[in-house]
């Protein structure tokens, strides 16, 4: 059932909302300012009320969020449009290499008395997994993804710096 457009609120200054970033802190207008900063992560954004949007400046380009009256929509890269066939290309780089050095391996298995029979099943394994890490690293570093922030915030939170 969809959610009534009436309970939505329009993006405010001085409202106060989730993070988009680290989806833990809360975002409110930052004073003498016109913008909004986490008060978990710590990220400062622009704030444009008239097309519902707030803007994370400090990566270029800049990734943009759409406020829905109820929460944030995905995270857009600003002029830059990843379509399907950039997931495909990624889904060919990880299978395609491994799936080349696992029928080979398969189709030339080594001798049964050698020492090193496992080293075609590690081989095959970390082809995968490197492939695999390269399209994650490529997405960290596409979407700008504050991992070393994150995890600084968790545990400036776990040793109870932030409430």
């Amino acid at each position: 059932m969809p959610i009534s457009k009436i309970l939505a609120t329009p993006l405010d200054n001085h409202g106060v909302y989730s993070c988009p970033v680290c989806r833990v802190g809360k975002i409110s207008s930052m004073p003498l300012m016109e913008a909004m900063s986490c008060d978990f992560c710590q990220e400062i954004f622009t704030v444009n009320l008239e097309q519902q949007q707030i803007k994370l400046p400090s990566r270029q380009p800049p990734l943009i969020w759409r406020w829905t009256g109820f929460n944030w929509t995905e995270a857009q890269l600003e002029g830059v449009e990843l379509g399907w066939g950039y997931g495909l290309a990624a889904i060919a780089f990880i299978l395609l290499p491994t799936t080349l050095i696992g029928v080979t391996a398969y189709y030339f298995p080594p001798t049964a008395n050698a020492p090193i029979t496992w080293i075609p099943y590690i081989w095959t394994g970390l082809t995968f997994s490197s492939h695999l890490a390269i399209i994650i690293w490529v997405i960290i570093e596409i979407y700008q993804i504050p991992v070393a922030a994150y995890l600084r915030a968790i545990t400036r939170w776990r040793s109870g710096l932030i409430r």
